[in-house]
This record gives structure tokens, sequence and C-alpha cells, in this order.
């Protein structure tokens, strides 16, 4: 029996939650991060050497791509509320792949930007999408299919970025429309592969007529939950405050994406005596501590209190990584190489953490009757973070060393501010036979 015991843990580990189509979704995931990293790395190089647009005007084409891209995530909330989420995606998928494939057919920089613009919108939307269907797909799971399906899509990352550095070894204009033409292709592999999804229950979906409760079967919200305590079907998150405040710290706290992507290359070269060669390496670690922890670490998150409770670790992780980067500023190489690689772990650690709770949180706030909703408005705090964050990264680049305690202290206020927002609420019990006989006696409830 001891043994038949021990080999329940590993075999959770195996198990994705969602059963067939949670599975099939995984490969979704998968197929569309592994073509993303196929054109990701090559796309700059794209507009460069085989478009020959300057650096303005690939500046203008991303930023005017980035604030397109920002209504894709509440569009496409607001349509899962009415549509099939599986559906939906399917015309996200062949969106982006159309809006790339248009990119062959010109080299002039209005009808280039024009297209990039119009891709960012789907682009954006089918993330949303894609949280909604594993909430909905795992219900009371969800925490830990958002896990392994991070894992995964890290692992498709690693695979495509890969694959376009070994074709752009060529450096022909044939290898760029390469990588393009993959890309399009693995959105209609994708695409081909959703439609054979089941479409998940939702709780915000009128069916036969009526709304679909909040606790019925395939919501992902039980009785009593945040989101299905005091809220209408159709309530709008515009006017939840407390949804609002919660998504503006969000904005901050997915600052993580752009301090390991865009601060540690530029920190490493002016601000560090460390080698150049180390930034790619920051990266490498970084994908390997998300594959290695993201789903052990899921465990910690399973439940709307466990999730709050992970803000606090998360804001010691900031304050550690901002104190080991202005640390990486003094010393030889060895020395700033070890700092900025203590910062690194850091950094990963909070994104792991910050995931997982940003992602229980998110769902668990929202009301079953607009979750599609709710969810897009939570989008968009990941859509202004990638306008926001290089801005604010580069700036603290350029302010020098005391410039990042300061910003790891800003993070931890957001985290201690969200703990405090997201803490449950106390509900008004329901009258008891006693209070309600006081009513109708009109006297303090005594017999």
């Amino acid at each position: 029996m001891k043994k038949e015991a021990g080999r329940v843990p590993f075999a959770r580990r195996l198990v994705v939650p969602g059963g067939r189509d949670g599975r099939r979704m995984l490969v979704v995931a998968v197929i569309d991060k592994v073509g993303t990293g196929l054109w990701a790395g090559a796309s700059t190089l794209y507009f460069i050497y085989v478009a020959h647009l300057s650096v303005a005007q690939i500046g203008t084409l991303m930023g005017v791509s980035g604030v397109l891209g920002v209504a894709g995530p509440p569009l496409a909330g607001r349509l899962a509320d009415r549509f099939p989420v599986t559906r939906l995606l399917v015309v996200a998928q062949l969106a982006r792949g159309v809006a790339l494939l248009a990119l062959l057919t010109t080299h002039e920089f209005l009808p280039l930007m024009l297209y990039s613009a119009l891709g960012a919108l789907p682009d954006r939307a089918s993330s949303v999408l894609t949280k909604l269907f594993a909430a909905r797909v795992a219900g009371p799971q969800r925490t830990r299919y958002q896990a392994v399906q991070r894992t995964a899509v890290n692992i498709g990352w690693a695979v495509g970025g890969g694959g376009a550095a070994a074709v752009l070894t060529v450096g022909t204009a044939s290898a760029y429309q390469v990588l393009l033409l993959a890309d399009v292709a693995s959105y209609l592999v994708i695409a081909a592969l959703t439609l054979r999804c089941a479409e998940p229950p939702s709780p915000s979906r009128v069916v036969a007529g009526r709304h679909v409760p909040a606790d019925a079967p395939g919501s992902a919200d039980g009785p009593g939950s945040p989101a299905s305590a005091g809220h209408a079907p159709g309530s709008s998150p515009w006017r939840d405050g407390r949804y609002l405040a919660f998504t503006g710290t969000e904005v901050w706290l997915f600052l993580d994406d752009s301090l390991l992507r865009v601060a540690f290359p530029l920190w490493i070269v002016h601000g560090t005596s460390a080698p150049v060669g180390l930034a790619p390496l920051v990266l490498v670690l970084n994908s390997v501590l998300v594959v290695a922890l993201q789903v052990p670490l899921s465990r910690f998150a399973e439940t709307p209190a466990a999730a709050r409770r992970l803000l606090l670790p998360l804001s010691v992780a900031f304050l550690t990584g901002g104190a080991a980067l202005a640390a990486s500023a003094a010393g030889g190489p060895w020395f700033a190489t070890g700092a900025v690689l203590v910062a690194a772990a850091a950094f990963t650690l909070a994104e792991i953490l910050h995931s997982l709770a940003s992602w229980e949180l998110s769902v668990a706030l929202a009301p079953g009757g607009a979750q599609g909703a709710y969810l897009g408005v939570h989008g968009l705090a990941q859509s202004a973070q990638r306008s926001l964050g290089p801005v604010v990264v580069g700036a603290a680049v350029g302010a020098g060393p005391l410039a990042w305690p300061v910003l790891g202290a800003s993070l931890v206020a957001a985290c201690l501010f969200q703990h405090r927002l997201v803490r449950p609420r106390e509900r008004v019990a329901a009258p008891g036979p006693v209070l309600i006989a006081a009513r109708h006696s009109g006297r303090d409830g005594t017999p």
C-alpha cells in the first residue's frame, strides 16, 4: 500500500486538468509559441533588412501596434460572455495569420504599419480568450492548468527561438520569409486543433433563455467565492472600483517582464562591469527556472486566500532583485556577474509568484455572470505594461544604481496595497428567525 501511495504525487504531476480538451489546448499553446518564437526573433530584422525601414519607422510601427492592441483584451472578454470562446479563438488565430501574411505583399511603411496594427488586436485578444478557456475547462484546478500551460509555453518559445537562430544564419530575404510563413502555418494548425475542442461550460453565456448561475457545473466560481457573492449576471467591471484598482496595481507588478527583457541587457552594458555575453544567459536562466518551478509552486495558489498570501513573498522577491541590481554596479566583473544572476533569479521568482497570484485572483474576483468582461479588463494590465514598462525601466537604467532599490520598494508597496485590497469582504448574514419575529412584532426580538 505504501508503494502505491507513493505513486500518487508523481501521477498527479503528469495529469493535465481539463481532460482531453485541456490537453488539446495545451498543444495549441505550445505550437502557437513555437511559431511566435520563430517570427518574434526575426521580425525587427525583417523590417530592417528586407523592408528597409528606418529605426524611427520601426519604432512608430511598433508603437501604433501596441496602442491598437490595447483594445484586444476588453473586446475579446466582452464577446466571450456572448459567444463560444472556442469559435472566437479560431477567428482570432486566423486573423493573426492573415495580418502576418499580408506583410509579404508590400515593403511600404504605411501598409506595413496598418497590417502590424491589425495583427496586434487579435494577438492580444487571443491571450485573454486562452485564459478564459483555461478557467472554464479546468474549473477549480485552473491555477494548476495555467502553470502547466505556462511551463509548456516557455518550452515552445525556446524551441521557436532556437529554430529562428538556425535559419537566420543563412541571412537571406528568403530565410526571413520562411520564418514568417512558418508562423502563419502555425496559426492554421492551431485553428484546426481549436475547432476540435468542445466548448467548455460558461457561467456567463445565456443557455435556453436563462443565465447559467455562478455555481453551476463548469463555472470557475463556486458558492461563496468572491466572484459569486453580491454580483448580478452582466455586472460591468468598469463600475467595480475594487477590480479596477486591482487591475491598476497589476500594471506595475507586471514590470517583471520589462525588467528581465529590457532592463537587464541595458544595465549589464551601461551600468556594470559584467561581460556583455551575460545578457542572453539571463533569459536562459529565466526560462530554466520557470520550467522547473512554475508547476511545483502552483500548489501555493490554488485558492484566492492562498494567492493573496503569495503577495508577501512576492514583495520580498522584488525587493531582493532591486537590491542585487544596485549592488551589481560595484566591484569587478565576477562580483557584478554574481549580483546580476542573483537579481535575475529574484525577478524570475517574482514573475512566477505573480503569475500564479494574478491568475487566481483575476478569476476569483470576477463574477460568473461577467467573467469574460472582467478578465478582458484585467488583460489591459499586461497591454499597458508593454507600453509603459520599457519607458520606466529605461529611465531607471539612466538614473543609476539607486533607482533599483527605489523601484523595488515601489513594487513592494504595490504588493502590500493589493494584499489589503483583495482581502475577503465581510458578508451580511441572512435574517434569522428571531430577527424576523422582531420585525413582525415591532419589538427588539424578545418573545
